[in-house]
């Protein structure tokens, strides 16, 4: 147990400056951080804390346009700031991996994983080879990916999400590091597929007495994985404690803050009960992508004036198609989308400009979402003068209509591009896209869940208030029942392209459940260090993720609609 309490990095007042305006502005402003072998630490706070930015610089890294200055990184015995670039290339990859937040974005998709996996060890000439690929097979058992002897065999592509994560954790094994930093591994994970990973992280880390640097700005994720945790605000540590002390009694204002996030909840609002059809109504819908398997089952659910519906389940489980096909993106092959009982043109390039203006889109990842290159005036601009006909001066007024609406000050965000903000004023601007186009229905598809919990919270607020005051309709794709939880009025909860179980918020949060709906609340973390390893013990660790889902009945009455 000596082993373990090993100084393995010390990092003494971390100073990283960024350069802008033709000047070097502080970003970190001199943290402290000791990790012992064996030990995991994680890093929150909310986005531009500097969790990232710190995580970095444990491999002696620091990004473009920022430098270390002024500091001590000194990692088993070797001090980062002054060692040469080649000595620093050796340890990474070797004694220190990164595991990135988008697995999808790291993996080349022209290469067969193993490939991938086996080029650290073949580089750093740890192993031949057939022993790499022997070893990954191993890895991919441990990390209970599906057919560890072919998985790797196949492209990125070809594995789900949760797979690729776990595949990019058994790369950064591949040599052994001593330390591992996961920076936000599950945050684009649904619930039941982010057990999956936490429980392979967590016990590869332990059976190889790796230590870790866990970010993230999930509390209840953190609580699971971290033997201590450090809060960082605005690039200065707020506090350090173990976990459970951290939990139980934190000391300060602004952690006190974080531990108290998700305190809002919508009023839940029930349908109309004076014979008002439904805004929106989807009539047993099947839908498939270029003449393949159906993706989308006899999808049937209505969404009314003013109300949010919450669609609920695992990544493929039909959401986001289900949402393409409402906005005509996706023509279904059975079924059809009514307006006001009205049937929609199932195909988009058919429907009049009024129609189109009516559904708009608020899309999961605001960096993508906006042009870069497009000033904000420009984004907001641009449907406003579509839909309504706006020119000069009009236009100028509703662009600034619309940013005070997202509550961002018109004179200071009018002329500035995307990258200038942060993500929760990306979003923020995503929202005024499509409230410029003066729509009855929005789909907010994934709109919080690259946000940290404090920015969150501000867009659903947002959200709810703009739906007050304009009476708007959402449909909430989400995977994060928490934000169920507060803003959803009635769910639809969807496995495999079929609708499971539907029906007001309250009803649907109070057992009995179907089994499918139970595994879903169940896989929620908790801020308790235990859950996950009760929830393991409970279950058992291959009854979790894909392999749990799998064993739900597809006959079960309650899929099937039959009686009991």
């Amino acid at each position: 147990m000596t082993k373990k309490k090993d100084v393995l990095l010390k990092i003494r007042d971390l100073k990283i400056e960024g350069y802008s305006d033709e000047t070097w502005v502080p970003i970190i402003k001199g943290v402290d951080l000791t990790l012992h072998r064996g030990e995991v630490m994680g890093l929150i706070g909310e986005s531009g804390a500097g969790k990232s930015t710190i995580g970095a610089a444990c491999m002696g890294y620091a990004r473009d346009g920022t430098r270390i200055v002024d500091s001590t990184i000194e990692f088993d015995g070797m001090e980062l700031t002054t060692a040469s670039e080649s000595d620093k290339r050796a340890l990474r990859g070797s004694r220190i991996a990164y595991v990135a937040q988008s697995a999808a974005a790291s993996f080349n998709p022209s290469h067969k994983l193993i490939d991938q996996h086996t080029e650290a060890p073949l580089q750093y000439r740890l192993k031949k080879r057939m022993e790499a690929q022997e070893d990954a097979m191993e890895l991919y058992e441990k990390l209970r990916l599906p057919n560890p002897q072919e998985i790797g065999f196949r492209y990125p592509h070809q594995v789900s999400g949760g797979q690729l994560q776990r595949a990019m954790t058994a790369m950064a094994m591949s040599c052994r590091p001593d330390l591992i930093i996961f920076d936000e591994p599950t945050t684009a994970l649904d619930v039941t597929t982010q057990i999956e990973v936490l429980s392979a992280i967590r016990d590869i880390v332990d059976e190889f007495n790796t230590a870790a640097i866990y970010i993230t700005h999930d509390l209840a994720v953190v609580a699971q994985m971290a033997d201590t945790i450090k809060v960082l605000l605005k690039g200065e540590e707020v506090e350090e404690a173990p976990t459970r002390e951290m939990l139980e009694n934190p000391q300060e204002d602004y952690t006190k803050s974080l531990w108290a996030v998700r305190g809002f909840k919508s009023p839940q609002r029930r349908r109309p009960t004076d014979g008002t059809p439904p805004l929106i109504s989807v009539r047993n819908v099947d839908a498939s992508y270029t003449s393949g398997d159906k993706v989308l089952d006899d999808v049937s659910f209505d969404i009314y004036e003013g109300m949010t519906v919450a669609v609920v389940g695992e990544s493929g489980s039909g959401k986001s198609t289900t949402a393409r096909v409402i906005t005509g993106l996706l023509p279904p092959s059975k079924g059809e989308v009514l307006f006001k009982g009205e049937p929609f043109p199932p195909d988009y390039r058919n429907r009049t400009k009024d129609q189109l203006r009516q559904c708009q889109m608020i899309y999961q990842m605001a960096d993508t979402a906006l042009n870069p290159k497009v000033r904000i005036s420009e984004i907001i601009g641009r449907p406003a003068a579509f839909y309504s006909g706006l020119k000069g001066a009009a236009l100028k007024n509703r662009v600034d209509e619309l940013l005070d609406l997202i509550e961002l000050e018109p004179a200071q965000y009018y002329n500035r591009y995307p990258p200038e903000l942060s993500g929760g004023q990306k979003q923020r601007i995503g929202i005024a896209r499509a409230l410029a186009a003066e729509p009855t229905f929005i789909v907010c598809d994934e709109v919080t869940s690259a946000l940290d919990q404090l920015v969150a919270e501000g867009i659903l607020r947002l959200l709810d208030r703009l739906q007050n005051e304009l009476n708007l309709a959402y449909m909430f794709i989400t995977h994060d029942l928490a934000t169920v939880r507060s803003i959803a009025d009635e769910v639809v909860v969807m496995q495999h392209g079929r609708v499971v179980e539907q029906g007001p918020k309250d009803e649907m949060f109070t057992p009995p459940h179907h089994p499918y709906t139970d595994l879903l609340l169940s896989s929620v973390p908790e801020m308790d260090p235990d859950w996950l390893t009760t929830l393991l013990e409970e279950r058992g660790v291959d009854n979790v993720g894909d392999a749990a889902s799998a064993k739900i009945d597809p006959n079960d009455p309650k899929v099937t609609g039959a009686s009991a």
